[in-house]
C-alpha cells in the first residue's frame, strides 16, 4: 500500500469505528474499570476489535498497538513502523454523555508520527493528516483541505484539557503569550481544532500514552504545526512503556 492508501485505510476504519461507537451509545452501556482503573466501556472494545481486525488484515506486516489489548497485557513486538490506536479517547467524558470523544488512528516510523486519522463520531467529522502531503476534514461536506493559522495578533485561542485545566503549571507556561481565550476541551479533538486553524495552541501538563498522540501530532504536523515537549524537542514514540512527557502542540512553526 502506498501511504495515501494507508491514510485512507486509517481514516475509514476509524470512521466505521465512530458508528459503532455510536451503536453502543443508543443501545446502552456499563461503565467499567480497568486496573489502572480508568474507565472502559464496551465501546471501547467494539471499536478496538473493528479497527485492529481491519488493519491486520489490510497489512499484516505492520504490527497494531491498541490501547485496550496492551491494558490486557497483549504487548506486540513492535518494529521501525507500526500502528496506534487509541478506539475511544475521552472514553470518561463518553461515559459522562459529552459528546468530545473521538477515534485515533496513527501510523509511527522510525520514532516520528507521520499519518493519522481522527474520527469524531458525534459531529460526524474525519480529519487525516500526512507529513508532507498535507491535512483534510471531511462531514457533511466533502472532503478539503485544511490547516493550521499564524498565530493571531489580537491574541491565541488556547485549548486546556477539562481533566487538566487548572493544572498549576499552565499559568506560568502561558505567562508573557498574548492570550484571547482559553477554552475547555477534552480527548484528541484538540488536536483537530488545532489543525483547521479554529485553535492556536494546547499544552498538555498531564499523563498520556503513544496512542493518546500519534494521529494527532501526524494531522497537526501535516497541517502546518507542530508538538514538542516542554523543552522544545520533537515529541519521539517507540518508548519502553508507551508513556509521553507533557508537551506543547502548536498552530505554528517558529
Amino acid at each position: 500500500m502506498t501511504d495515501a492508501e494507508l491514510l485512507d485505510l486509517a481514516a475509514d476504519l476509524a470512521r466505521r469505528a465512530g458508528h459503532a461507537i455510536l451503536g453502543v451509545k443508543r443501545a446502552g452501556f456499563a461503565v467499567e474499570r480497568k486496573l489502572d482503573q480508568s474507565v472502559v466501556t464496551e465501546a471501547d472494545r467494539v471499536a478496538e476489535a473493528l479497527i485492529a481486525g481491519g488493519l491486520r488484515a489490510a497489512t499484516p506486516a505492520i504490527p497494531v498497538v491498541a490501547e485496550e489489548e496492551i491494558a490486557a497485557g497483549h504487548i506486540p513486538s513492535t518494529a521501525h513502523r507500526y500502528w496506534l490506536v487509541d478506539p475511544l479517547d475521552g472514553t470518561r467524558d463518553f461515559a459522562k454523555g459529552s459528546d468530545e470523544y473521538a477515534v485515533c488512528v496513527g501510523l509511527v516510523e522510525g520514532g516520528r508520527a507521520v499519518l493519522g486519522a481522527i474520527a469524531v463520531p458525534a459531529t460526524g467529522e474525519v480529519f487525516g493528516g500526512r507529513l508532507g502531503a498535507g491535512a483534510w476534514k471531511e462531514d457533511a461536506a466533502p472532503r478539503r483541505a485544511i490547516a493550521t493559522r499564524p498565530a493571531p495578533a489580537g491574541g491565541l485561542v488556547v485549548l486546556a484539557s477539562r481533566t487538566y485545566a487548572n493544572d498549576p503549571r499552565m499559568a506560568p507556561f502561558l505567562a508573557g503569550r498574548a492570550v484571547a481565550e482559553t477554552r475547555p476541551c477534552s480527548s484528541a479533538v484538540k488536536f483537530c481544532r488545532v489543525a483547521e486553524g479554529a485553535a492556536d495552541l494546547y499544552p498538555r501538563f498531564g499523563g498520556t500514552m503513544e496512542w493518546d498522540t500519534a494521529a494527532g501530532q501526524a494531522l497537526v504536523e501535516a497541517a502546518g504545526g507542530r508538538l514538542t515537549d516542554t523543552e522544545g524537542r520533537p515529541l519521539r514514540y517507540g518508548k519502553p512503556d508507551w508513556r509521553n512527557p507533557d508537551f506543547v502542540c502548536y498552530g505554528w512553526v517558529e
